[in-house]
Parts: C-alpha cells; sequence; structure tokens
C-alpha cells in the first residue's frame, strides 16, 4: 500500500473502501452502505473544520446528538457509527491517529417496540373459525391450541410440553375437571392457569378425535403419526389458520399470549393478576401490556368523545 497522506480525507476514505472490497469482499450493497456512511462523515469533519484523524469522541456525540435530533433512528445511528468505527479501527491499525474516536460512543437506546396484539374479535374469530376442509382431527386439534394459546396465554413451550395426563415426568397437563391447565414456564417455575369454557370444549372435542392418531406418546397434542408437535409446525398451523380464518395479519403464537394479556388487562385492570396468568417473575414485564391498553383507550377516545373529533371547516 502506498503511503497514506493524514491530511487527504477523501483519499482516506478510497483507500479503506478498496481494503474492505477487496480483503473483506464485501458485496456492492454493504460497499455502498459503508461509502454513504463514510460520505456523511466527511461533511460532518468538513462542517466541524477537522480532518478525519483529528475527529474526537466531543465531535462524534455531537453528530450522534444531530442524527437523533433530525429523526434518524436508534437503529439507523448505531449502524453508522458501526461503519465509523470500523474506518477508524482500520486508521489505528495504519499508524494514523493516536486514539479512536467512536470506540466508547453509542447510539441512543432504541424504544422497546410494544408487543402485537390482535383486535378482541379477529382473536375470537380465529379461535372460533372451523376449517370444513381440513380433517376433522387435524382442525379440532389446531382449534384446541388456538383456544388454550389465546385463552389462558400459554408459551408455545409450555403448550408443546402438556401431556394428556398428569404423571412423575409430565412437565404439564390439563386438569379437566377442575377446568386448569398446568405448565412449567421459564426457570423451570410451576402455574396453573384457569381455563375457560370454550378452550375445555375444544379440548373435549380434541381428546375424542385424538385416539385416531395416538400411539404410547402422552404428548396432548400430537401429529397424524402419534409423535409430539414441534413449535415450528404450530407456528405453520397457526399462520394457515389465520389466513383462512381471514385475518389480514399474519398470527403466530406469542402474538395470541400477547392478545391474551392484552384483552384481559383491558376488561379487569388488574396488573397483578395479569402477571400470575403469564408467569412473569417481575411485574415490570407485565406492565408493557399498560401501554397497549392506553393506546385501546386512545382509540376509543378519539372515536368516542365529541372533543377528540376534529372540526370540519364550515361549509365542508
Amino acid at each position: 500500500m502506498t503511503e497514506l497522506a493524514r491530511t487527504d480525507d477523501a483519499g482516506l476514505v478510497r483507500a479503506y473502501l478498496d481494503h474492505v472490497r477487496v480483503d473483506k469482499r464485501l458485496a456492492e450493497r454493504t460497499l455502498a452502505l459503508y461509502t454513504a456512511d463514510l460520505d456523511k462523515l466527511q461533511a460532518n469533519a468538513r462542517e466541524a473544520g477537522v480532518a478525519l484523524v483529528d475527529v474526537v469522541p466531543a465531535h462524534v456525540r455531537r453528530w450522534v446528538a444531530q442524527m437523533h435530533s433530525g429523526g434518524r433512528s436508534a437503529r439507523g445511528i448505531a449502524l453508522i457509527l458501526s461503519g465509523w468505527r470500523g474506518f477508524y479501527g482500520w486508521l489505528g491499525r495504519q499508524g494514523l491517529i493516536q486514539q479512536h474516536p467512536v470506540n466508547d460512543v453509542r447510539a441512543p437506546k432504541a424504544g422497546k417496540p410494544l408487543p402485537k396484539a390482535l383486535p378482541v374479535d379477529e382473536a375470537v374469530r380465529l379461535a372460533s373459525y372451523e376449517d370444513a376442509e381440513d380433517d376433522p382431527a387435524l382442525e379440532a386439534r389446531d382449534a384446541c391450541i388456538a383456544e388454550l394459546l389465546y385463552g389462558c396465554g400459554l408459551r408455545i413451550g409450555e403448550l408443546v410440553g402438556l401431556d394428556v395426563a398428569a404423571s412423575g415426568v409430565a412437565r404439564g397437563w390439563i386438569d379437566l375437571q377442575e377446568a386448569e391447565a398446568h405448565v412449567l414456564g421459564k426457570g423451570n417455575k410451576r402455574r396453573s392457569v384457569p381455563v375457560g369454557r370454550a378452550a375445555l370444549e375444544a379440548l373435549r372435542r380434541w381428546l375424542d378425535l385424538r385416539v385416531a392418531f395416538a400411539r404410547d406418546d402422552a404428548a396432548l397434542f400430537i401429529g397424524q403419526r402419534g409423535q409430539r408437535l414441534t413449535p415450528q409446525y404450530i407456528r405453520v398451523r397457526l399462520k394457515r389458520r389465520a389466513l383462512k380464518a381471514g385475518l389480514a395479519t399474519p398470527v403466530h403464537p406469542h402474538m395470541l399470549r400477547h392478545s391474551f394479556a392484552s384483552h384481559v388487562l383491558q376488561s379487569s385492570g388488574d396488573l397483578r393478576a395479569v402477571q400470575e396468568l403469564l408467569g412473569h417473575a417481575s411485574i415490570g414485564t407485565t406492565q408493557v401490556y399498560t401501554r397497549l391498553d392506553f393506546q385501546h383507550l386512545a382509540r376509543v377516545y378519539d372515536a368516542a368523545h365529541p372533543r377528540a373529533q376534529a372540526r370540519k371547516p364550515r361549509g365542508k
């Protein structure tokens, strides 16, 4: 490599991009992103009146604050910093800088996205949907799965771990007499969850038809060969069921757990009860559903309260 001039910002960037293109064999798309990030770095340095090799952490923190206030997402800023970090790491290996200006600079924390929950009518439609074209036993099984996921707020791992009956090795089971699901949750913690009327009816319907598939497997939910269902198989079947039921949203098992929690909280307002039902160790984990509940209330307010309605200009 020819000797690099410390003051030639454009030359340093070109040399670095040549390095990552040849030595790291980056894809064209990735190289284009690197180029855009370093163009932004050069523009910031020119505006600050400093060469790239003279940039210090205070400069980078100021640029991060500007990007953040300008509406750039935390993830977008983190990706840009990653590109800059690679460039300055390379400059350091060339002996062109004494201090790495980006290493100790972090992007703003990204806000945690709200869990996605179905509206009540869509969740009920999914659970109560009947697929007349499917094998009756498979339809009964899938309906029972949907009812338990939505009606009890079970995790997918808790659901697949259910056995037909309690035993010394059972991870979980359903007590039809007491209308309770006993499950083994995270951290090997057991909890009991009430099973509603609709879920109990679905369970009895499935158990009547399960004998057509059953071998010696104690699993509650089994396939046509008698094997315990896997989480991946249930995800595929649930997505198929949602599509056939006419739901526009792709549905996955945890979405039904979110829907369960959100709808119980909307009806009861009892956060502690929702925490117990979900098996959360900390109520802080459950509090995310209060944000969903507030969104629901805000939508109701916007739709119903006369003061929330935007006034139409006169004559229109």
